[in-house]
């Protein structure tokens, strides 16, 4: 078995200070886009199950965002499933991330992320 757990990271890709996250879905499409990768990946060679359990609310750093596990027979079947699954969840999941950041001027302000190319509403 192999987990991944997600965090919320104390720096954004630009190098400013994350004070926290806000995480919103489109929660019964998310889930249906969430049973979906795992139902697919449960189909791979030696993969025995995939849970995928991604949280919605507000977090400061440090906590928990997302699980996700793998169970298979050989960890060679498990780990490139496991990898997939986590890339796949964040493009194909409805799942909106809105940060909290101190930019290096000192100012605190929020923004729409996203992970997925050509997603990002960043205000």
């Amino acid at each position: 078995m192999a987990v991944f757990v997600g965090v919320v990271r104390g720096e954004a890709s630009g190098g400013e200070t994350v004070r926290g996250l806000e995480l919103e879905a489109y929660e019964e499409k998310a889930n249906e886009a969430l049973e979906d990768i795992c139902e697919d990946l449960r189909g791979k060679e030696g993969v025995i199950d995939v849970q995928i359990h991604h949280f919605v609310g507000e977090f400061d750093v440090g906590e928990d965002l997302v699980y996700v596990v793998v169970a298979g027979t050989h960890r060679q079947n498990v780990f490139p499933v496991l990898k997939e699954a986590v890339e796949r969840y964040k493009a194909e999941t409805p799942i909106f991330k809105k940060e909290c950041v101190i930019d290096k001027e000192g100012v605190t302000r929020s923004r729409w992320v996203s992970e997925s190319a050509g997603l990002n509403k960043t205000k």
